[in-house]
């Protein structure tokens, strides 16, 4: 899956990255979701020997545009691993205790501890994004989280945490799409918002945002992946093999049974 990686020092232009690409599996949606089973049973073992080797943390982040898929990446994806080495964290709107702290004071907090796999839906890059954006905080001040942020992921990368970022890329009529679909279904309309109308409004602003966030922070400790996503089987696919790839690399073992265990007889 190397070809969605950004490299660091390359400048993304999203116009460029196709939303409907599915370059990387030839077979159809059906045999799509079959290898996604096959990803998925060989995450679970993975996720297993993480837990009980409980020496390397993996921190996953997803960002991508409403509607773009992070919380179907993560019911489809990490389906069937041990609930007891992962952990999901929604970073939404900030507290008034959590905007009297510097941005990043709320993130630190969550990031995974030896053994564990967490996965970030939405992050600390909101703060480069939604905050340019709609003006939240001037340039001046966003425009240095870049260093900011590269350096936070350094820190995380040298005390041991593989770190892997995901966009979800989504084409501007898919996800009218999927905003029609939200309106049309009764048990999904609670996930309508009326202000993701406005945001999509600034399309191209975010877009933007996007592309000189992806741009400026893709590094070879924590780099970025464009996904993909207007299919969502295809999306999952890239998402689930990236994540095995990683862990594959890793080159895990068990630990060391204790001694003497071979002469234990259960009765």
């Amino acid at each position: 899956m190397d070809r969605y990686r950004v490299q660091p020092g390359q400048t993304v232009d999203l116009s460029s990255w196709d939303p409907n690409d599915r370059s990387e599996f030839g077979g159809s949606k059906d045999e799509g979701r079959d290898y996604l089973k096959q990803l998925r049973r060989r995450l679970a073992e993975l996720q297993y020997l993480l837990w009980a080797e409980d020496r390397h943390k993996i921190l996953v982040v997803l960002q991508a545009m409403d509607t773009g898929g992070k919380d179907g990446t993560i019911r489809n994806v990490l389906s069937g691993v041990n609930p007891q080495g992962i952990d999901v964290v929604n970073f939404k709107a900030p507290t008034p205790e959590e905007l009297s702290h510097d941005y990043l004071w709320r993130v630190h907090e969550h990031t995974p501890a030896a053994g564990s796999l967490t996965i970030f839906n939405r992050s600390h890059y909101e703060d480069v994004l939604i905050v340019r954006v709609l003006g939240l905080v001037p340039e001046e001040r966003w425009s240095r989280r870049y260093d900011h942020i590269n350096d936070f992921e350094r820190l995380l990368a040298d005390e041991g945490t593989t770190i892997l970022k995901f966009y979800l890329h989504i084409s501007h009529d898919e996800q009218a799409e999927r905003l029609q679909a939200r309106l049309d279904d009764a048990t999904k309309q609670w996930k309508f918002n009326k202000r993701d109308l406005e945001h999509r409004e600034l399309w191209g602003k975010y877009m933007e945002a996007y592309a000189a966030a992806l741009t400026h922070t893709s590094t070879e400790h924590a780099p970025w992946h464009i996904v993909p996503a207007n299919r969502k089987w295809y999306r999952n696919i890239v998402v689930a093999k990236t994540i095995v790839d990683t862990l594959e690399s890793l080159d895990m073992e068990y630990p060391e049974p204790e001694e003497g265990l071979e002469e234990i007889v259960i009765s």
